[in-house]
């Protein structure tokens, strides 16, 4: 990978700090702060450097700090979240017109650490595109696809995750404790989560004068059911018409998730779904018995049996007559390199673990569930699945050096707090009922949230990325769901699709974030009314 010069200069202030401003007295392992019932202040660091994209020297500020969420939005009731946030400001730009954009990655409860080193802030941290990055010391460098060029950047931690906070103001520790687990058990929910952005969202815009910004926003993996629900809270409750939704890596219904599929018998979508990316990484790693020398037109041809042949035999469940069967297995090996025999053994219902851990067997190893260009010595070669992640294991600690460095130093933020990967969430609700929504019970699906977005705002667009090599949300999924908004056809207009050679984290490799780059800045200038 090249490296882009780059020139930074601090300028650190301190500012929204008042005298009284009090940390909490303690906080649990689950990242909610026991706060004494004083002033719980929002904080900010403001600081000034410069990117190159393209060539051209973008000067900017960066505020790094919290914005406080209460009780139904309400400023006077109960704290309930001291929110993180980074964002960046293009210098001698004009105040209030140019788009701004809110990035988060999912989990749930992921921090955001990962689009803000690896995607669109200022600066990047390398990783190898497919194998364990050597340790420390990692190299950061100016990133030339910084998303600043096209839109002023608000990348956002989540509650309990990064320097975000539950918070629970009470003198009592006894109410403290029950502030502590009624916060936990509304925020940690599908809902609750999407109600917490859309409450920051509006400080946000009050805070910094951008109500007649054009709007977007961008969510990776989890991030992406939470862009559907806020979607719909910003435009229905809120009234704020969005410009443009983009989706990375999406999941929208968790009934088709190759992992896990097993546990819902009868849910057959999930094993064609996902066969066009297993025949993508078995294509990467030269496991099919006969490659095609290019990736594309050999997935049109295994979608079109994934579609076809395949799903017609997977409905037919314990009906399907043995040479059909035999007929299907046989194909499937030729799209995935798997053994008949071990296809066959299978039902023909391969999840995501089985393939993972069995597509490379032979060298007892296992490829990754995220980056499944990646691969990693198999924890048990006589296990059914793979019991780790060789991408997380490989890029991980990268990301986490290079981001505490650059937050603390740089950024000049959280000298004395403990940045959190993940909050940590014993049980995440997804059960809602409201006037559009049914009990879903132990599954997720927020299809008819971004349909009832759309159709609320029926100009705004969407824009959907995904990675070939991404096991855990295959890109063909993605395509399914949004074939099945249960919207007007012409809205299905505003819908468009980018797929890259690279995996769940597509900006893991340079040439596709290099794309990826392109892609989200042509759909801003295309869509800012600007």
């Amino acid at each position: 990978m090249h490296k882009s010069a780059v020139s930074f200069f601090l300028a650190v202030l301190i500012v929204a700090l008042p005298a009284g401003t009090l940390h909490a007295r303690n906080a649990d392992k689950s990242g909610t702060q026991a706060a004494a019932p004083a002033r719980v202040s929002p904080q900010a660091v403001k600081t000034s450097g410069s990117v190159t994209v393209d060539g051209e020297r973008i000067d900017y500020d960066a505020v790094a700090g919290t914005l406080i969420l209460h009780e139904g939005g309400d400023q006077t009731a109960a704290p309930t979240v001291s929110m993180f946030y980074t964002a960046y400001f293009k210098q001698d730009a004009k105040a209030g017109q140019r788009p701004v954009m809110f990035i988060y990655n999912g989990g749930p409860g992921s921090a955001t650490m990962w689009l803000h080193m690896g995607a669109f802030g200022p600066r990047r941290v390398i990783t190898a595109d497919h194998t364990h990055t050597p340790a420390a010391p990692y190299e950061v460098v100016n990133n030339a696809y910084s998303l600043l060029d096209a839109a002023d950047l608000v990348f956002i931690d989540a509650p309990g995750a990064g320097f975000s906070r539950l918070l629970a103001v009470a003198d009592d520790p006894t109410e403290r404790a029950a502030l502590m687990k009624k916060h936990e058990k509304e925020i940690y929910s599908l809902d609750g989560d999407a109600r917490a952005f859309a409450q920051f969202i509006r400080q946000f815009l009050s805070r910094y004068k951008r109500w007649n910004s054009p709007k977007y926003l961008f969510g990776e993996s989890y991030g992406t059911p939470r862009s559907a629900v806020l979607a719909d809270i910003l435009q229905s409750r809120d009234k704020i018409d969005l410009n443009g939704v983009v989706m990375l890596s999406q999941i929208l219904a968790y009934d088709f998730s190759i992992d896990g599929v097993e546990r819902h018998p009868g849910v057959d979508q999930a094993y064609f779904l996902a066969l066009p990316s297993f025949a993508a990484v078995a294509w990467y790693h030269h496991k099919l018995p006969s490659r095609p020398a290019k990736l594309e037109p050999f997935l049109k041809k295994v979608e079109a049996f994934a579609l076809g042949p395949y799903a017609s035999a997977l409905v037919q469940g314990a009906k399907l007559d043995p040479a059909t069967k035999q007929a299907v297995a046989e194909k499937l090996h030729q799209f995935t390199g798997l053994p008949v025999a071990y296809i066959l053994k299978a039902n023909l219902r391969i999840n995501g673990g089985m393939f993972r851990h069995e597509l490379l067997s032979d060298a007892g190893e296992v490829t990754g569930r995220l980056g499944s260009q990646f691969k990693g010595p198999a924890m048990d070669p006589m296990g059914k699945s793979a019991r780790y992640d060789p991408q997380g294991a490989a890029i991980s600690s990268a990301y986490v050096s290079a981001f505490n460095k650059y937050v603390r130093g740089t950024l000049g933020f959280g000298e004395s707090r403990h940045y959190r990967l993940h909050a940590d969430i014993d049980r995440w609700r997804i059960d809602r009922v409201s006037r559009r929504h049914n009990r879903h019970g132990d599954t997720l699906n927020v299809i008819g949230d971004l349909a009832h977005a759309m159709t609320m705002n029926p100009n705004l667009k969407v824009q959907v990325h995904g990675g070939y090599f991404d096991t855990g949300t295959p890109y063909f999924a993605a395509e399914y769901e949004m074939a099945h908004l249960p919207i007007p056809a012409a809205l299905q207009e505003n819908i468009s699709y980018h797929w890259y050679q690279s995996g769940h984290m597509i900006y893991s490799h340079e040439e596709a974030l290099k794309k990826l780059h392109e892609n989200v800045a042509r759909f801003i200038e295309q869509t800012d009314n600007i």
